[in-house]
């Protein structure tokens, strides 16, 4: 049997303002916060602080596209692949 060797890749964009465009998206569905949070499977406070742009480390992809699949909405980050 062989033993895997796994190279993970970083890839990270600054995306000017997604806080806010987040912030008006939600303000445009009819949902309450905590019950948009639940469906992207995040926390309220979590999601204040994505908001806020006070996200320590970023956030994860697959949460964003989670965000814009629950909200309807594409913020249009592209990575460079």
């Amino acid at each position: 049997m062989a033993v895997k060797v796994r190279r993970i890749i970083k890839q990270e964009v600054d995306i000017p303002g997604l806080g806010e465009r987040i912030k008006q998206a939600r303000e445009a569905d009819s949902r309450s916060v905590t019950e948009i949070a639940k469906a992207c499977n995040i926390s309220r406070n979590y999601w204040y602080q994505l908001e806020a742009e006070a996200v320590l480390g970023g956030v994860a992809e697959d949460t964003l596209r989670k965000i814009e699949e629950v909200l309807g909405v594409d913020f249009g980050v592209k990575f460079n692949d």
